[in-house]
């Protein structure tokens, strides 16, 4: 198998089991509707870790355009391979919501909340405020990458790995996950949203593709982020390319402050 093929598969079955228990808790008619957020969140780190184990050992396991770019800012992956992996990622993502549409086909037609078939497929914001919606994509995606940088420099027992990175997901889940339903990985939204404007999904509603790029450029920035912060932490490395990167990144902060500071005197 390619390795553009392990990223495609892997991140096909990531979408496949973590929209498909969305499906499975949101949609009318299933055994698991309205089990909650805490089997989604669960069922997310665990899908994460059997993708890990299915394509690790041939492609890395991204299985997450953020997590590729991070690698390939700090040197831990070749520049001329990142393009097949974005595609092969999003294209997979795309094609896991494809399958968890055609697995639930009877149930969507029961469903007439128009959101809740669109959280099968992407994210949706708890509030809806995009400079704030994009810091909690930057920051949650930034702990994910900082986090994989230094779990990888530990010697865990053979097959363990991808249950610490499981569990990794589990915790940013829970931990910063309320507010966007952390998505942490643009193909992971960007694929199954793409899947959702052209199914034909019975009474869908809008695809909300004025959110698109939060989830997007959000966990971009972030896994740059993150990879600054270990290099210039743990490996005491200070190029220039960092401090540009943690810069823009406080001064996105700063104005998300400043704007809610201006929201809070104007009521």
């Amino acid at each position: 198998m390619s390795i553009y093929l392990a990223e495609f598969l892997g991140t096909f079955l990531l979408i496949l089991f973590g929209g498909g228990v969305v499906a499975s808790v949101v949609l009318k008619g299933g055994k698991a509707e309205d089990s909650g957020w805490n089997t989604i969140v669960v069922a997310w780190g665990i899908a994460v870790a059997f993708a890990i184990y299915a394509v690790g050992g041939i492609s890395g396991a991204h299985i997450n355009p953020a997590v590729t770019l991070g690698l390939a800012f700090v040197g831990e992956f070749p520049w001329q391979k990142v393009p097949g992996y974005i595609i092969a990622q999003v294209l997979g993502a795309f094609g896991g919501a494809v399958l968890v549409w055609i697995y639930y086909i009877p149930h969507w037609s029961k469903t007439e909340d128009k959101i809740s078939k669109l959280v099968v497929f992407s994210t949706v914001p708890a509030i809806r405020s995009y400079i704030h919606n994009f810091v909690s994509e930057m920051i949650a995606t930034a702990l994910l990458v900082f986090s994989l940088l230094f779990i990888g420099t530990n010697n865990f027992t053979e097959g363990l790995n991808p249950l610490v990175v499981g569990a990794l997901i589990i915790l940013i889940g829970f931990g910063l996950g309320g507010t966007t339903g952390f998505a942490i990985n643009p193909a992971r939204d960007l694929g199954p949203r793409i899947a959702h404007f052209l199914l034909p999904i019975h009474n869908k509603g809008d695809s909300d593709w004025k959110y698109a790029p939060i989830p997007i450029f959000g966990p971009f920035l972030g896994s740059l982020l993150g990879g600054a912060a270990y290099q210039m932490l743990y490996k005491n490395d200070l190029q220039l390319k960092y401090w540009i990167v943690v810069a823009i990144a406080v001064l996105v902060l700063i104005f998300a402050v400043l704007k809610s500071l201006k929201s809070i005197k104007n009521n």
